[in-house]
């Protein structure tokens, strides 16, 4: 696996952009790309649904790639509809999943999604398997997305056709990425989740208000807030603590079943301390982890923001490279 990994030269960003706030916020903003999805509707078990969107390929034997957004993202994302173009181009099939209530319809239930809710990424493959006859299957998330993929990865039960995955800009530790998240440089990135997840609470709990009240939600400053109020609550754990405790996908890498590439930059203004031990006492021999020294959270990009990014290459050969070998 040494050509696939060591050989593929390492970010640099453009002239200007070495910042990782610029990193961050740039892409988000200006860049603009878009791929023509097909949607599709997957009824859930428990009497949820989620909101596909698929690229699909002449030949149906063609390879899936399975792409998982970030916290309050969308397959709409910048970032998303880039890796679909690009997985796309090199004659890829691309599955982006929207997780639940962020298709543009609120789900049905009072639960929405969170970092560890992988029952429903398995959902998603096993609808590419049962429903499309999928061959291989490779997983990329970024953020929030990529913690679920790493955390899919080390699952026992992982079917045979998935070859692996990458995940970019993962919280491996979810409490010291909240920690992170609650200084004060790191402010305008809580407003705005906050502001977003406002809207949807409170949508959810004029819906159930037996279950869910939005009073007082200007009191949540920081994820440690949100998640005791809501995420833990509505998803089965005690608070905050409990649930970052659970569902940190640094707890998976000593199982990761299948080749698994993290890339997290150092200046990611998202990620905290413990994201980024390339060392850890215990790991499987299938974790692969690149820390570029920029990039921001979900970055990667230089001046040509349309153009094909370095995440997106790097993904790509990755995923070229475990098709071939396999």
């Amino acid at each position: 696996m040494t050509q696939a990994l060591y050989d593929f030269p390492s970010y640099s960003p453009s002239f200007g952009l070495s910042n990782g706030h610029v990193q961050s916020i740039l892409p988000t903003l200006l860049r603009q790309v878009t791929v023509p999805f097909e949607r599709s509707r997957l009824e859930l078990a428990d009497g949820d649904f989620l909101l596909l969107d698929m690229l699909r390929q002449p030949a149906s034997s063609a390879p899936w790639v399975i792409l998982s957004h970030g916290l309050e993202g969308s397959s709409r994302r910048p970032y998303m509809q880039g890796m679909a173009r690009a997985f796309h181009a090199a004659g890829w099939q691309v599955l982006a999943w929207n997780f639940r209530g962020c298709g543009g319809e609120p789900n049905r239930l009072p639960r929405f999604y969170h970092s560890g809710a992988i029952d429903d990424l398995k959902a998603v493959m096993m609808e590419l398997l049962n429903h499309q006859q999928a061959e291989k299957i490779f997983l990329t998330g970024f953020s929030m997305g990529g913690n679920q993929t790493v955390l899919a990865l080390a699952e026992p039960d992982l079917p045979d056709e998935v070859i692996g995955g990458v995940g970019f800009s993962v919280p491996l530790d979810l409490a010291s990425c909240a920690g992170r998240l609650a200084q004060p440089a790191q402010r305008l990135y809580m407003q705005r989740f906050l502001r977003d997840l406002k809207v949807k609470i409170s949508a959810k709990a004029e819906r159930f208000p037996e279950q869910i009240s939005s009073s007082n939600f200007a009191d949540i400053k920081n994820f440690r807030d949100f998640d005791d109020r809501y995420t833990g609550p509505l998803h089965g754990f005690t608070g905050a603590q409990d649930y970052w405790a659970q569902c940190s996908s640094r707890n998976a890498l000593p199982d990761l079943r299948r080749p698994t590439l993290i890339i997290n930059a150092a200046d990611d203004p998202f990620l905290g301390r413990n994201c980024f031990d390339c060392h850890l006492g215990v790991r499987s021999s299938q974790l692969f982890m690149e820390i570029p020294t920029s990039g921001g959270h979900v970055g990667f990009v230089r001046w040509k923001l349309n153009s094909e990014l370095w995440s997106e290459k790097r993904a790509l050969v990755f995923a070229n490279y475990l098709l071939e070998r396999t």
